[in-house]
Formats: C-alpha cells, sequence, structure tokens
C-alpha cells in the first residue's frame, strides 16, 4: 500500500490536541447538557400539559437516537480519561434496549480493523458465512436482505438487533458465562426504573415510550451503519466515507467520516471534519474509493428498496 499521509498530516493532527477546545472537551459537555437536558425538558413540558405526548414524540425520538450516539462518543474516551466517569455519563439507558457497558465492549472489538466485516469475529458484521445462509429458512433469508435494504432496515433492524442481542445473552448464561448478568441485572433494573417515572410521573405510558419513540431511535440510529462497511480484500477498504450533510453528521457526530474514525480512534468528533479535508483525497484513495458523495440521501436513492450487497461474505473461508 502506497503511504497515503505525511508528517505534515501527522503534525496537523497533533496540534489539534493542543487546542483549547481539545483540553476542555468543552463542544462534547455542551452535548451532553443539550440531549440530557433536552430530553427532561420535553418530558416536564408534557407533564405540565404545556406540549402534547404527540407533539413531543418527535424531539424525543431525534434526542434518543443523539444519545447512541452520544455513547459511542464516551465510550471512545471523552469528555474525560476516567472510563468510569465516561461509563457513568452515558449509563442512563434513554433508548432502553441496549447496556452501555455490552455497547462499549463490542464496539472496541469492532475496532480490529484486520477482521472487519468477518461474521464470528467482527460483532458489528452485516454478514453470515455462506454455509449458514444455505442452512437458513426463507423467512431469515428475507430479514437479512431487508435489513440491507435503506426502507427494510427501517422497518427490520431495530427487532432483528434487539432478538440477536438477547439470544446471544441467553446462549452464554445456557453456556456458564455469567461476565455480563450483573450488567443485565442492572440494565433491567435502571429500565424498570425509568419506564415507571414516565408512567407515574410524567404520564407517559410505558409501552408508548417503548414502542412509539425508542424503536424509532433505533431506527434511525441504524441508517448510519447501513453502508458504512463492506467486504473487501484491503482492511482500509472496508470501511467508507459517507459526505453527509450538516443535519446527519450532527446526529451522528461525524462518524459518518468512519474510515477516519477508525484511523483516528481517539479523535474527537468535532475534529473529524478538519481530519477528512486535509486529506480528502488521499482518505478516497485509503478506502478504494468507498465514499458516498451524496450522503444518506444518496443512499436511500440507491438503495430504498434494493440491497446495498449481498448478505454472505464473499470470502469468510478464506478469513
Amino acid at each position: 500500500m502506497a503511504e497515503y499521509f505525511d508528517l505534515d498530516h501527522a503534525r496537523a493532527i497533533a496540534a489539534l490536541g493542543a487546542r483549547f477546545v481539545a483540553r476542555t472537551e468543552w463542544p462534547t459537555w455542551l452535548l451532553i447538557v443539550v440531549i440530557y437536558g433536552g430530553w427532561v425538558g420535553i418530558l416536564l413540558l408534557v407533564r405540565a400539559a404545556h406540549l402534547s405526548l404527540a407533539a413531543a414524540t418527535p424531539p424525543l425520538i431525534v434526542l434518543c437516537a443523539w444519545h447512541m450516539s452520544l455513547q459511542h462518543e464516551l465510550l471512545h474516551g471523552h469528555p474525560t480519561r476516567s472510563t468510569r466517569l465516561n461509563k457513568l455519563l452515558g449509563y442512563p439507558p434513554l433508548a432502553v434496549w441496549y447496556p452501555y457497558t455490552l455497547y462499549r465492549d463490542t464496539h472496541l472489538e469492532h475496532h480490529r480493523d484486520e477482521d472487519l466485516t468477518v461474521p464470528g469475529i467482527d460483532p458489528e458484521t452485516n454478514y453470515v458465512p455462506g454455509k449458514r445462509w444455505m442452512a437458513m429458512p426463507a423467512w431469515r433469508r428475507a430479514l437479512w436482505i431487508a435489513r440491507k435494504c435503506f426502507v427494510g432496515r427501517l422497518i427490520v433492524g431495530p427487532p432483528t438487533n434487539v432478538v440477536a442481542t438477547f439470544v446471544d445473552a441467553c446462549r452464554a448464561f445456557r453456556q456458564g458465562d455469567l461476565r455480563y448478568l450483573p450488567m443485565w441485572v442492572m440494565h433491567g433494573v435502571c429500565v424498570t426504573a425509568l419506564l415507571a417515572w414516565l408512567q407515574l410521573s410524567i404520564g407517559v405510558p410505558w409501552w408508548y415510550y417503548v414502542l412509539a419513540i425508542t424503536w424509532p431511535a433505533q431506527s434511525l440510529a441504524m441508517i448510519r451503519s447501513l453502508y458504512e462497511h463492506r467486504a473487501a480484500r484491503h482492511p482500509k477498504a472496508r470501511v467508507t466515507i459517507n459526505e453527509a450533510g450538516l443535519v446527519m453528521r450532527l446526529l451522528y457526530l461525524n462518524n459518518n467520516y468512519h474510515l477516519v474514525h477508525h484511523d483516528l480512534p481517539k479523535l474527537p468528533w468535532y475534529d473529524l471534519p478538519h481530519a477528512y479535508r486535509l486529506r480528502r483525497d488521499a482518505y478516497a484513495e485509503k478506502c478504494g474509493g468507498f465514499v458516498i458523495r451524496g450522503g444518506y440521501w444518496e443512499l436511500l436513492k440507491r438503495y430504498a428498496w434494493r440491497p446495498t450487497d449481498a448478505p454472505t461474505h464473499p470470502f469468510m473461508d478464506e478469513a
């Protein structure tokens, strides 16, 4: 592979960390205040009858999806160097379904670039081995194909992910692996307390919050991962650059510049666009042209009803 980045690029990246904004991480602190403050504020307006539940639903969906992006930033070591404090900041289960600790551990495993997309190794793969595919019933194949379409991912993505997560947890418990049992118990306690507070204090039915708010929030969050990885020979060619618009970049905290994030996982979200602009053409070469110039609108136009690629991993046996 060619040398994509030179000493000047390394110095420019190092200089980003020397600024006041990087030392204080104030954008991430502000984000924490906006997300949690906005979530609580909207719910208090609902309780005071200043805002209807129907009107509050769309911003709550966005805030829950945004919170998942915040959790991603926290697990990568921002805004503090304390893993425990960052965990505390991201622990409240606003989107209900996934424990922060489980997300942190599996996502850090995902960052082994040499194993990206490989089923059974990459916990965030969107592929299955060919032999497993052949043994699947037709309805499961249909779900896999739907998950690789934009519209299908919105509809079946959240339930299939949730079911797969719980199945994996139950399988581990049956096999005697109880490492995550305390985590699941604590997560269950926190979710129960949150839903009880919503029902009894705010007047939001727990089932409404789960189905009408957290479910669509999962769908919104899963748009980002529709086609951020592909099966390719070279690890860096497996990671996309999505030149999304401002709104989607903010929602996903610039994680659409996914190759930049994989190259520099400790770089905070607000520095990813600058790092990309420094070597835009080099990044396009590095990922083998896996660049989506039109953002998520382009993905919608291309893949609304057809899959991004085949669900089977093309060289699983070799991997």
